[in-house]
């Protein structure tokens, strides 16, 4: 999918949100930019919107994809709720196109306007090698494979997580604060996850913990600044327009504005914290059979981490779930079943008319102490951590990528690139996931008061953990 110089260059002046009263002219020229004044500040300002926007689309259409949001009115995609992935779907597009634009600005920021800006900085450059390098991690976690450039080779996932890696070690080479060398870190610990190398993903992972609430995030909300659209979505909208599995109907919404004015309250989502590292290592003790240790590192990941990330106390009492596409959500405190044979469980689905209600920002969970210790073998172990991934993620676009799903390569690539194959055009999804919108799927019996999910995926992945799809380190 080839972006030109050009038209990159105007996107990057439409996205920095900075007043260029000297560019009158939306047609302005590559040399006439690279030669102007603060080139290399406004180039770095519209990657960063560029990024805010990519995440977004990213969180949005694959948290309907997986089982943590259904679509619950006529917006957004009709089918990935199924989940029904086709390489002509434009929503396919959108999410290739935005993360082909945060790779393509990035390497013209990287290869064009620092070299030609006399006051650009190292940190621009390790900012850029970083958004480059979340672009590349995105495309490899997300698709069956994608071009890393324009009208390129498509490579494979492994391919493009190992070139992040590298660009990553530059990064932290060039990054003066702590924090941003600990965030390229836990990115590598991520990469080395997806690529099921434990010892590298342990060693990445411990590197991060130096802060337990390390916490990078983008941003929305200001006047020239891009919208948080799933804010929209899951509560500033009138229409309830995606409604989130009644077992984690406690941790929504996980994005809201308590101001009269939306754009000046949207809230930023987080892209890399330190809850990850702990996950990461955890499952790697507990694919190892270290047991003992792994219920040690969730535990500190409770109590160091997710107990000192913010509450907000939030009135969230218009809330109805009201978008039309399915009407029996509960609205009161209910019992909820993880599926037909489990045993209920308390306080999943909150009474918004009874008062506020815990928001959480950055993580939450329904995972306690007592359910780590009561967990004693491998594959309970595992679910608890797939648990704890599917509710501190929530939100965040990374249920998708941890169910074994993967979109294919979008039929506008296919129809521009010729490296693209036809197996390339034809979305992963595991003979596992139920299909017919069963992902999303419940029963409420509102006389006795208890909803049903249909499937507990977390159960379902733990018994399909040899899968090659999934759990990258018992492959």
């Amino acid at each position: 999918m080839k972006i030109h110089k050009n038209i990159l260059v105007i996107t990057a002046l439409l996205l920095s949100g900075c007043e260029l009263t000297e560019v009158t002219n939306p047609y302005v020229t590559e040399d006439r930019f690279l030669t102007g004044s603060q080139s290399a500040v406004t180039w770095v300002n519209g990657v960063r919107r560029q990024l805010s926007q990519t995440v977004g689309t990213v969180t949005e259409f694959t948290e309907l994809v997986s089982d943590n949001y259904f679509n619950n009115y006529t917006q957004s995609s009709k089918v990935f709720d199924v989940p029904q992935i086709n390489y002509f779907d434009i929503d396919v597009t959108r999410i290739q196109t935005a993360i082909h634009q945060l790779l393509e600005m990035s390497e013209f920021g990287l290869t064009d306007v620092l070299p030609r800006d006399p006051e650009s900085t190292q940190q621009q450059r390790a900012e850029l090698l970083r958004n480059k390098a979340y672009a590349l991690i995105l495309g490899a976690e997300l698709f069956v494979a994608l071009p890393a450039g324009p009208l390129g080779e498509v490579q494979e996932p492994e391919q493009l997580l190992l070139t992040a890696a590298g660009l990553l070690d530059e990064a932290a080479g060039l990054f003066a604060e702590q924090d941003d060398k600990l965030v390229c870190a836990l990115l590598k610990a991520r990469i080395y996850y997806r690529l099921g190398d434990a010892a590298q993903a342990i060693r990445f992972a411990q590197e991060a913990q130096a802060n337990p609430l390390l916490l990078s995030q983008v941003h929305y909300g200001t006047q020239t600044g891009p919208s948080n659209n799933f804010q929209s979505a899951i509560f500033s909208s009138t229409t309830n327009q995606f409604a989130p599995l009644p077992r984690l109907d406690f941790l929504d919404p996980k994005y809201f504005h308590t101001t009269g004015v939306v754009f000046d309250d949207e809230k930023p989502i987080s892209i890399a914290k330190a809850e990850e590292a702990f996950l990461i290592i955890a499952e790697a003790q507990a694919a190892a059979n270290e047991l003992a240790a792994a219920r040690e590192t969730l535990r500190q990941l409770l109590t160091e981490t997710v107990a000192k990330r913010p509450v907000v106390m939030l009135d969230d009492s218009r809330e109805t779930r009201n978008g039309g596409n399915r009407g029996d959500y509960p609205l009161t405190a209910v019992s909820v079943r993880f599926d037909a044979g489990s045993d209920p469980v308390e306080g999943l689905v909150l009474d918004r008319q009874a008062g506020l209600i815990p928001a959480r920002t950055v993580s939450g969970t329904s995972v306690t102490g007592a359910q780590l210790d009561a967990a004693v073998s491998q594959d309970e172990l595992l679910y608890l951590i797939y648990l704890l991934r599917q509710e501190i993620f929530m939100a965040e676009g990374r249920r998708m990528t941890d169910l074994g799903i993967r979109f294919p390569v979008s039929q506008r690539e296919e129809q521009n690139n010729s490296h693209v194959r036809p197996e390339h055009t034809k979305a992963l999804i595991p003979s596992f996931i139920p299909v017919n919108r069963e992902l999303d799927d419940f029963t409420y019996d509102a006389q006795q008061g208890v909803v049903t999910i249909r499937h507990d995926m977390n159960k379902i992945l733990v018994a399909h953990k040899s899968a090659p799809e999934i759990f990258p380190f018992n492959n």
